[in-house]
């Protein structure tokens, strides 16, 4: 067969091809919403194609796709968004996108510009001077007086106060390690890796502080370390709970 007819042959073998995808097409009919609330002005790009469109002022857009085609979704205050075109999108009369707000990072803010000065440094404590919480100022007040027999300390042993305000120093520390100790592991990895019982979480966080090692391991903020001995931590838990429920 001569050059010039197998050249024609090709051209129209691709017309056809051509042809065909383009028969393919059918027009997308879609809605883009953003925390509920429509979107416009967003420009979606059919990537394959180089089709390209922006949603109105109610969110709605259409384009041409095909099954396979990639949209690409994007606006200056939005993440942007990719979607392959699946069959069931082109049987639905009209396809929801929902797109996220863009969070741009602040930078870091630095209150004390002039971490040299303190309330040492101006003179308003002294030098070395301990620092109390609420709870352990008050038992160093109850255990603490003046004179030549500081009367303060011994009427508070006698009522039993001290012993009562020692208590409080010792809720106050466990209440600060809670505190520390929520949000250190997500929720899913309680459940889904420790199997304890999301009704039981809590429960576990309060066994938790009762062992020396993972409180060392929490005050260090040593994620590996707590994570090493939470596992053996929950066994017990699980058993002690076996053992609750017989």
């Amino acid at each position: 067969m001569p050059t010039k007819k197998l050249h024609t042959l090709f051209l129209l073998l691709l017309a056809q091809v051509i042809s065909a995808q383009t028969t393919n097409e059918k027009l997308l009919i879609g809605k883009i919403i953003s925390n509920d609330v429509a979107v416009e002005k967003v420009n979606i790009l059919n990537a394959t194609t180089g089709k390209a469109t922006v949603s109105n002022e109610l969110g709605i857009f259409n384009i041409p796709v095909k099954i396979g085609d990639a949209l690409v979704f994007s606006a200056v205050n939005l993440e942007t968004k990719r979607r392959i075109i699946l069959e069931e999108d082109l049987s639905q009369e009209r396809v929801l996108i929902k797109m996220s707000e863009r969070i741009t990072p602040l930078e870091e803010v630095k209150v004390n510009q002039n971490p040299n000065i303190n309330a040492e440094n101006l003179g308003i404590i002294p030098y070395g001077q301990k620092k109390y919480s609420p709870a352990e100022r008050r038992v160093h007040e109850a255990t603490t007086g003046s004179g030549i027999v500081p009367l303060n300390p011994i009427l508070n042993a006698i009522s039993g106060r001290t012993t009562m305000l020692k208590k409080e120093v010792q809720v106050e520390k466990k209440e600060r390690l809670l505190l520390q100790l929520d949000g250190w592991f997500e929720e899913d990895y309680y459940v889904n890796t420790l199997k304890i019982p999301a009704d039981y979480i809590k429960g576990f966080h309060y066994f938790l502080i009762e062992d020396t090692d993972f409180v060392r391991a929490l005050k260090a903020k040593n994620k590996t370390l707590t994570q090493f001995l939470i596992k053996g931590l929950a066994l017990k838990y699980k058993d002690s709970l076996l053992v609750e429920q017989k």
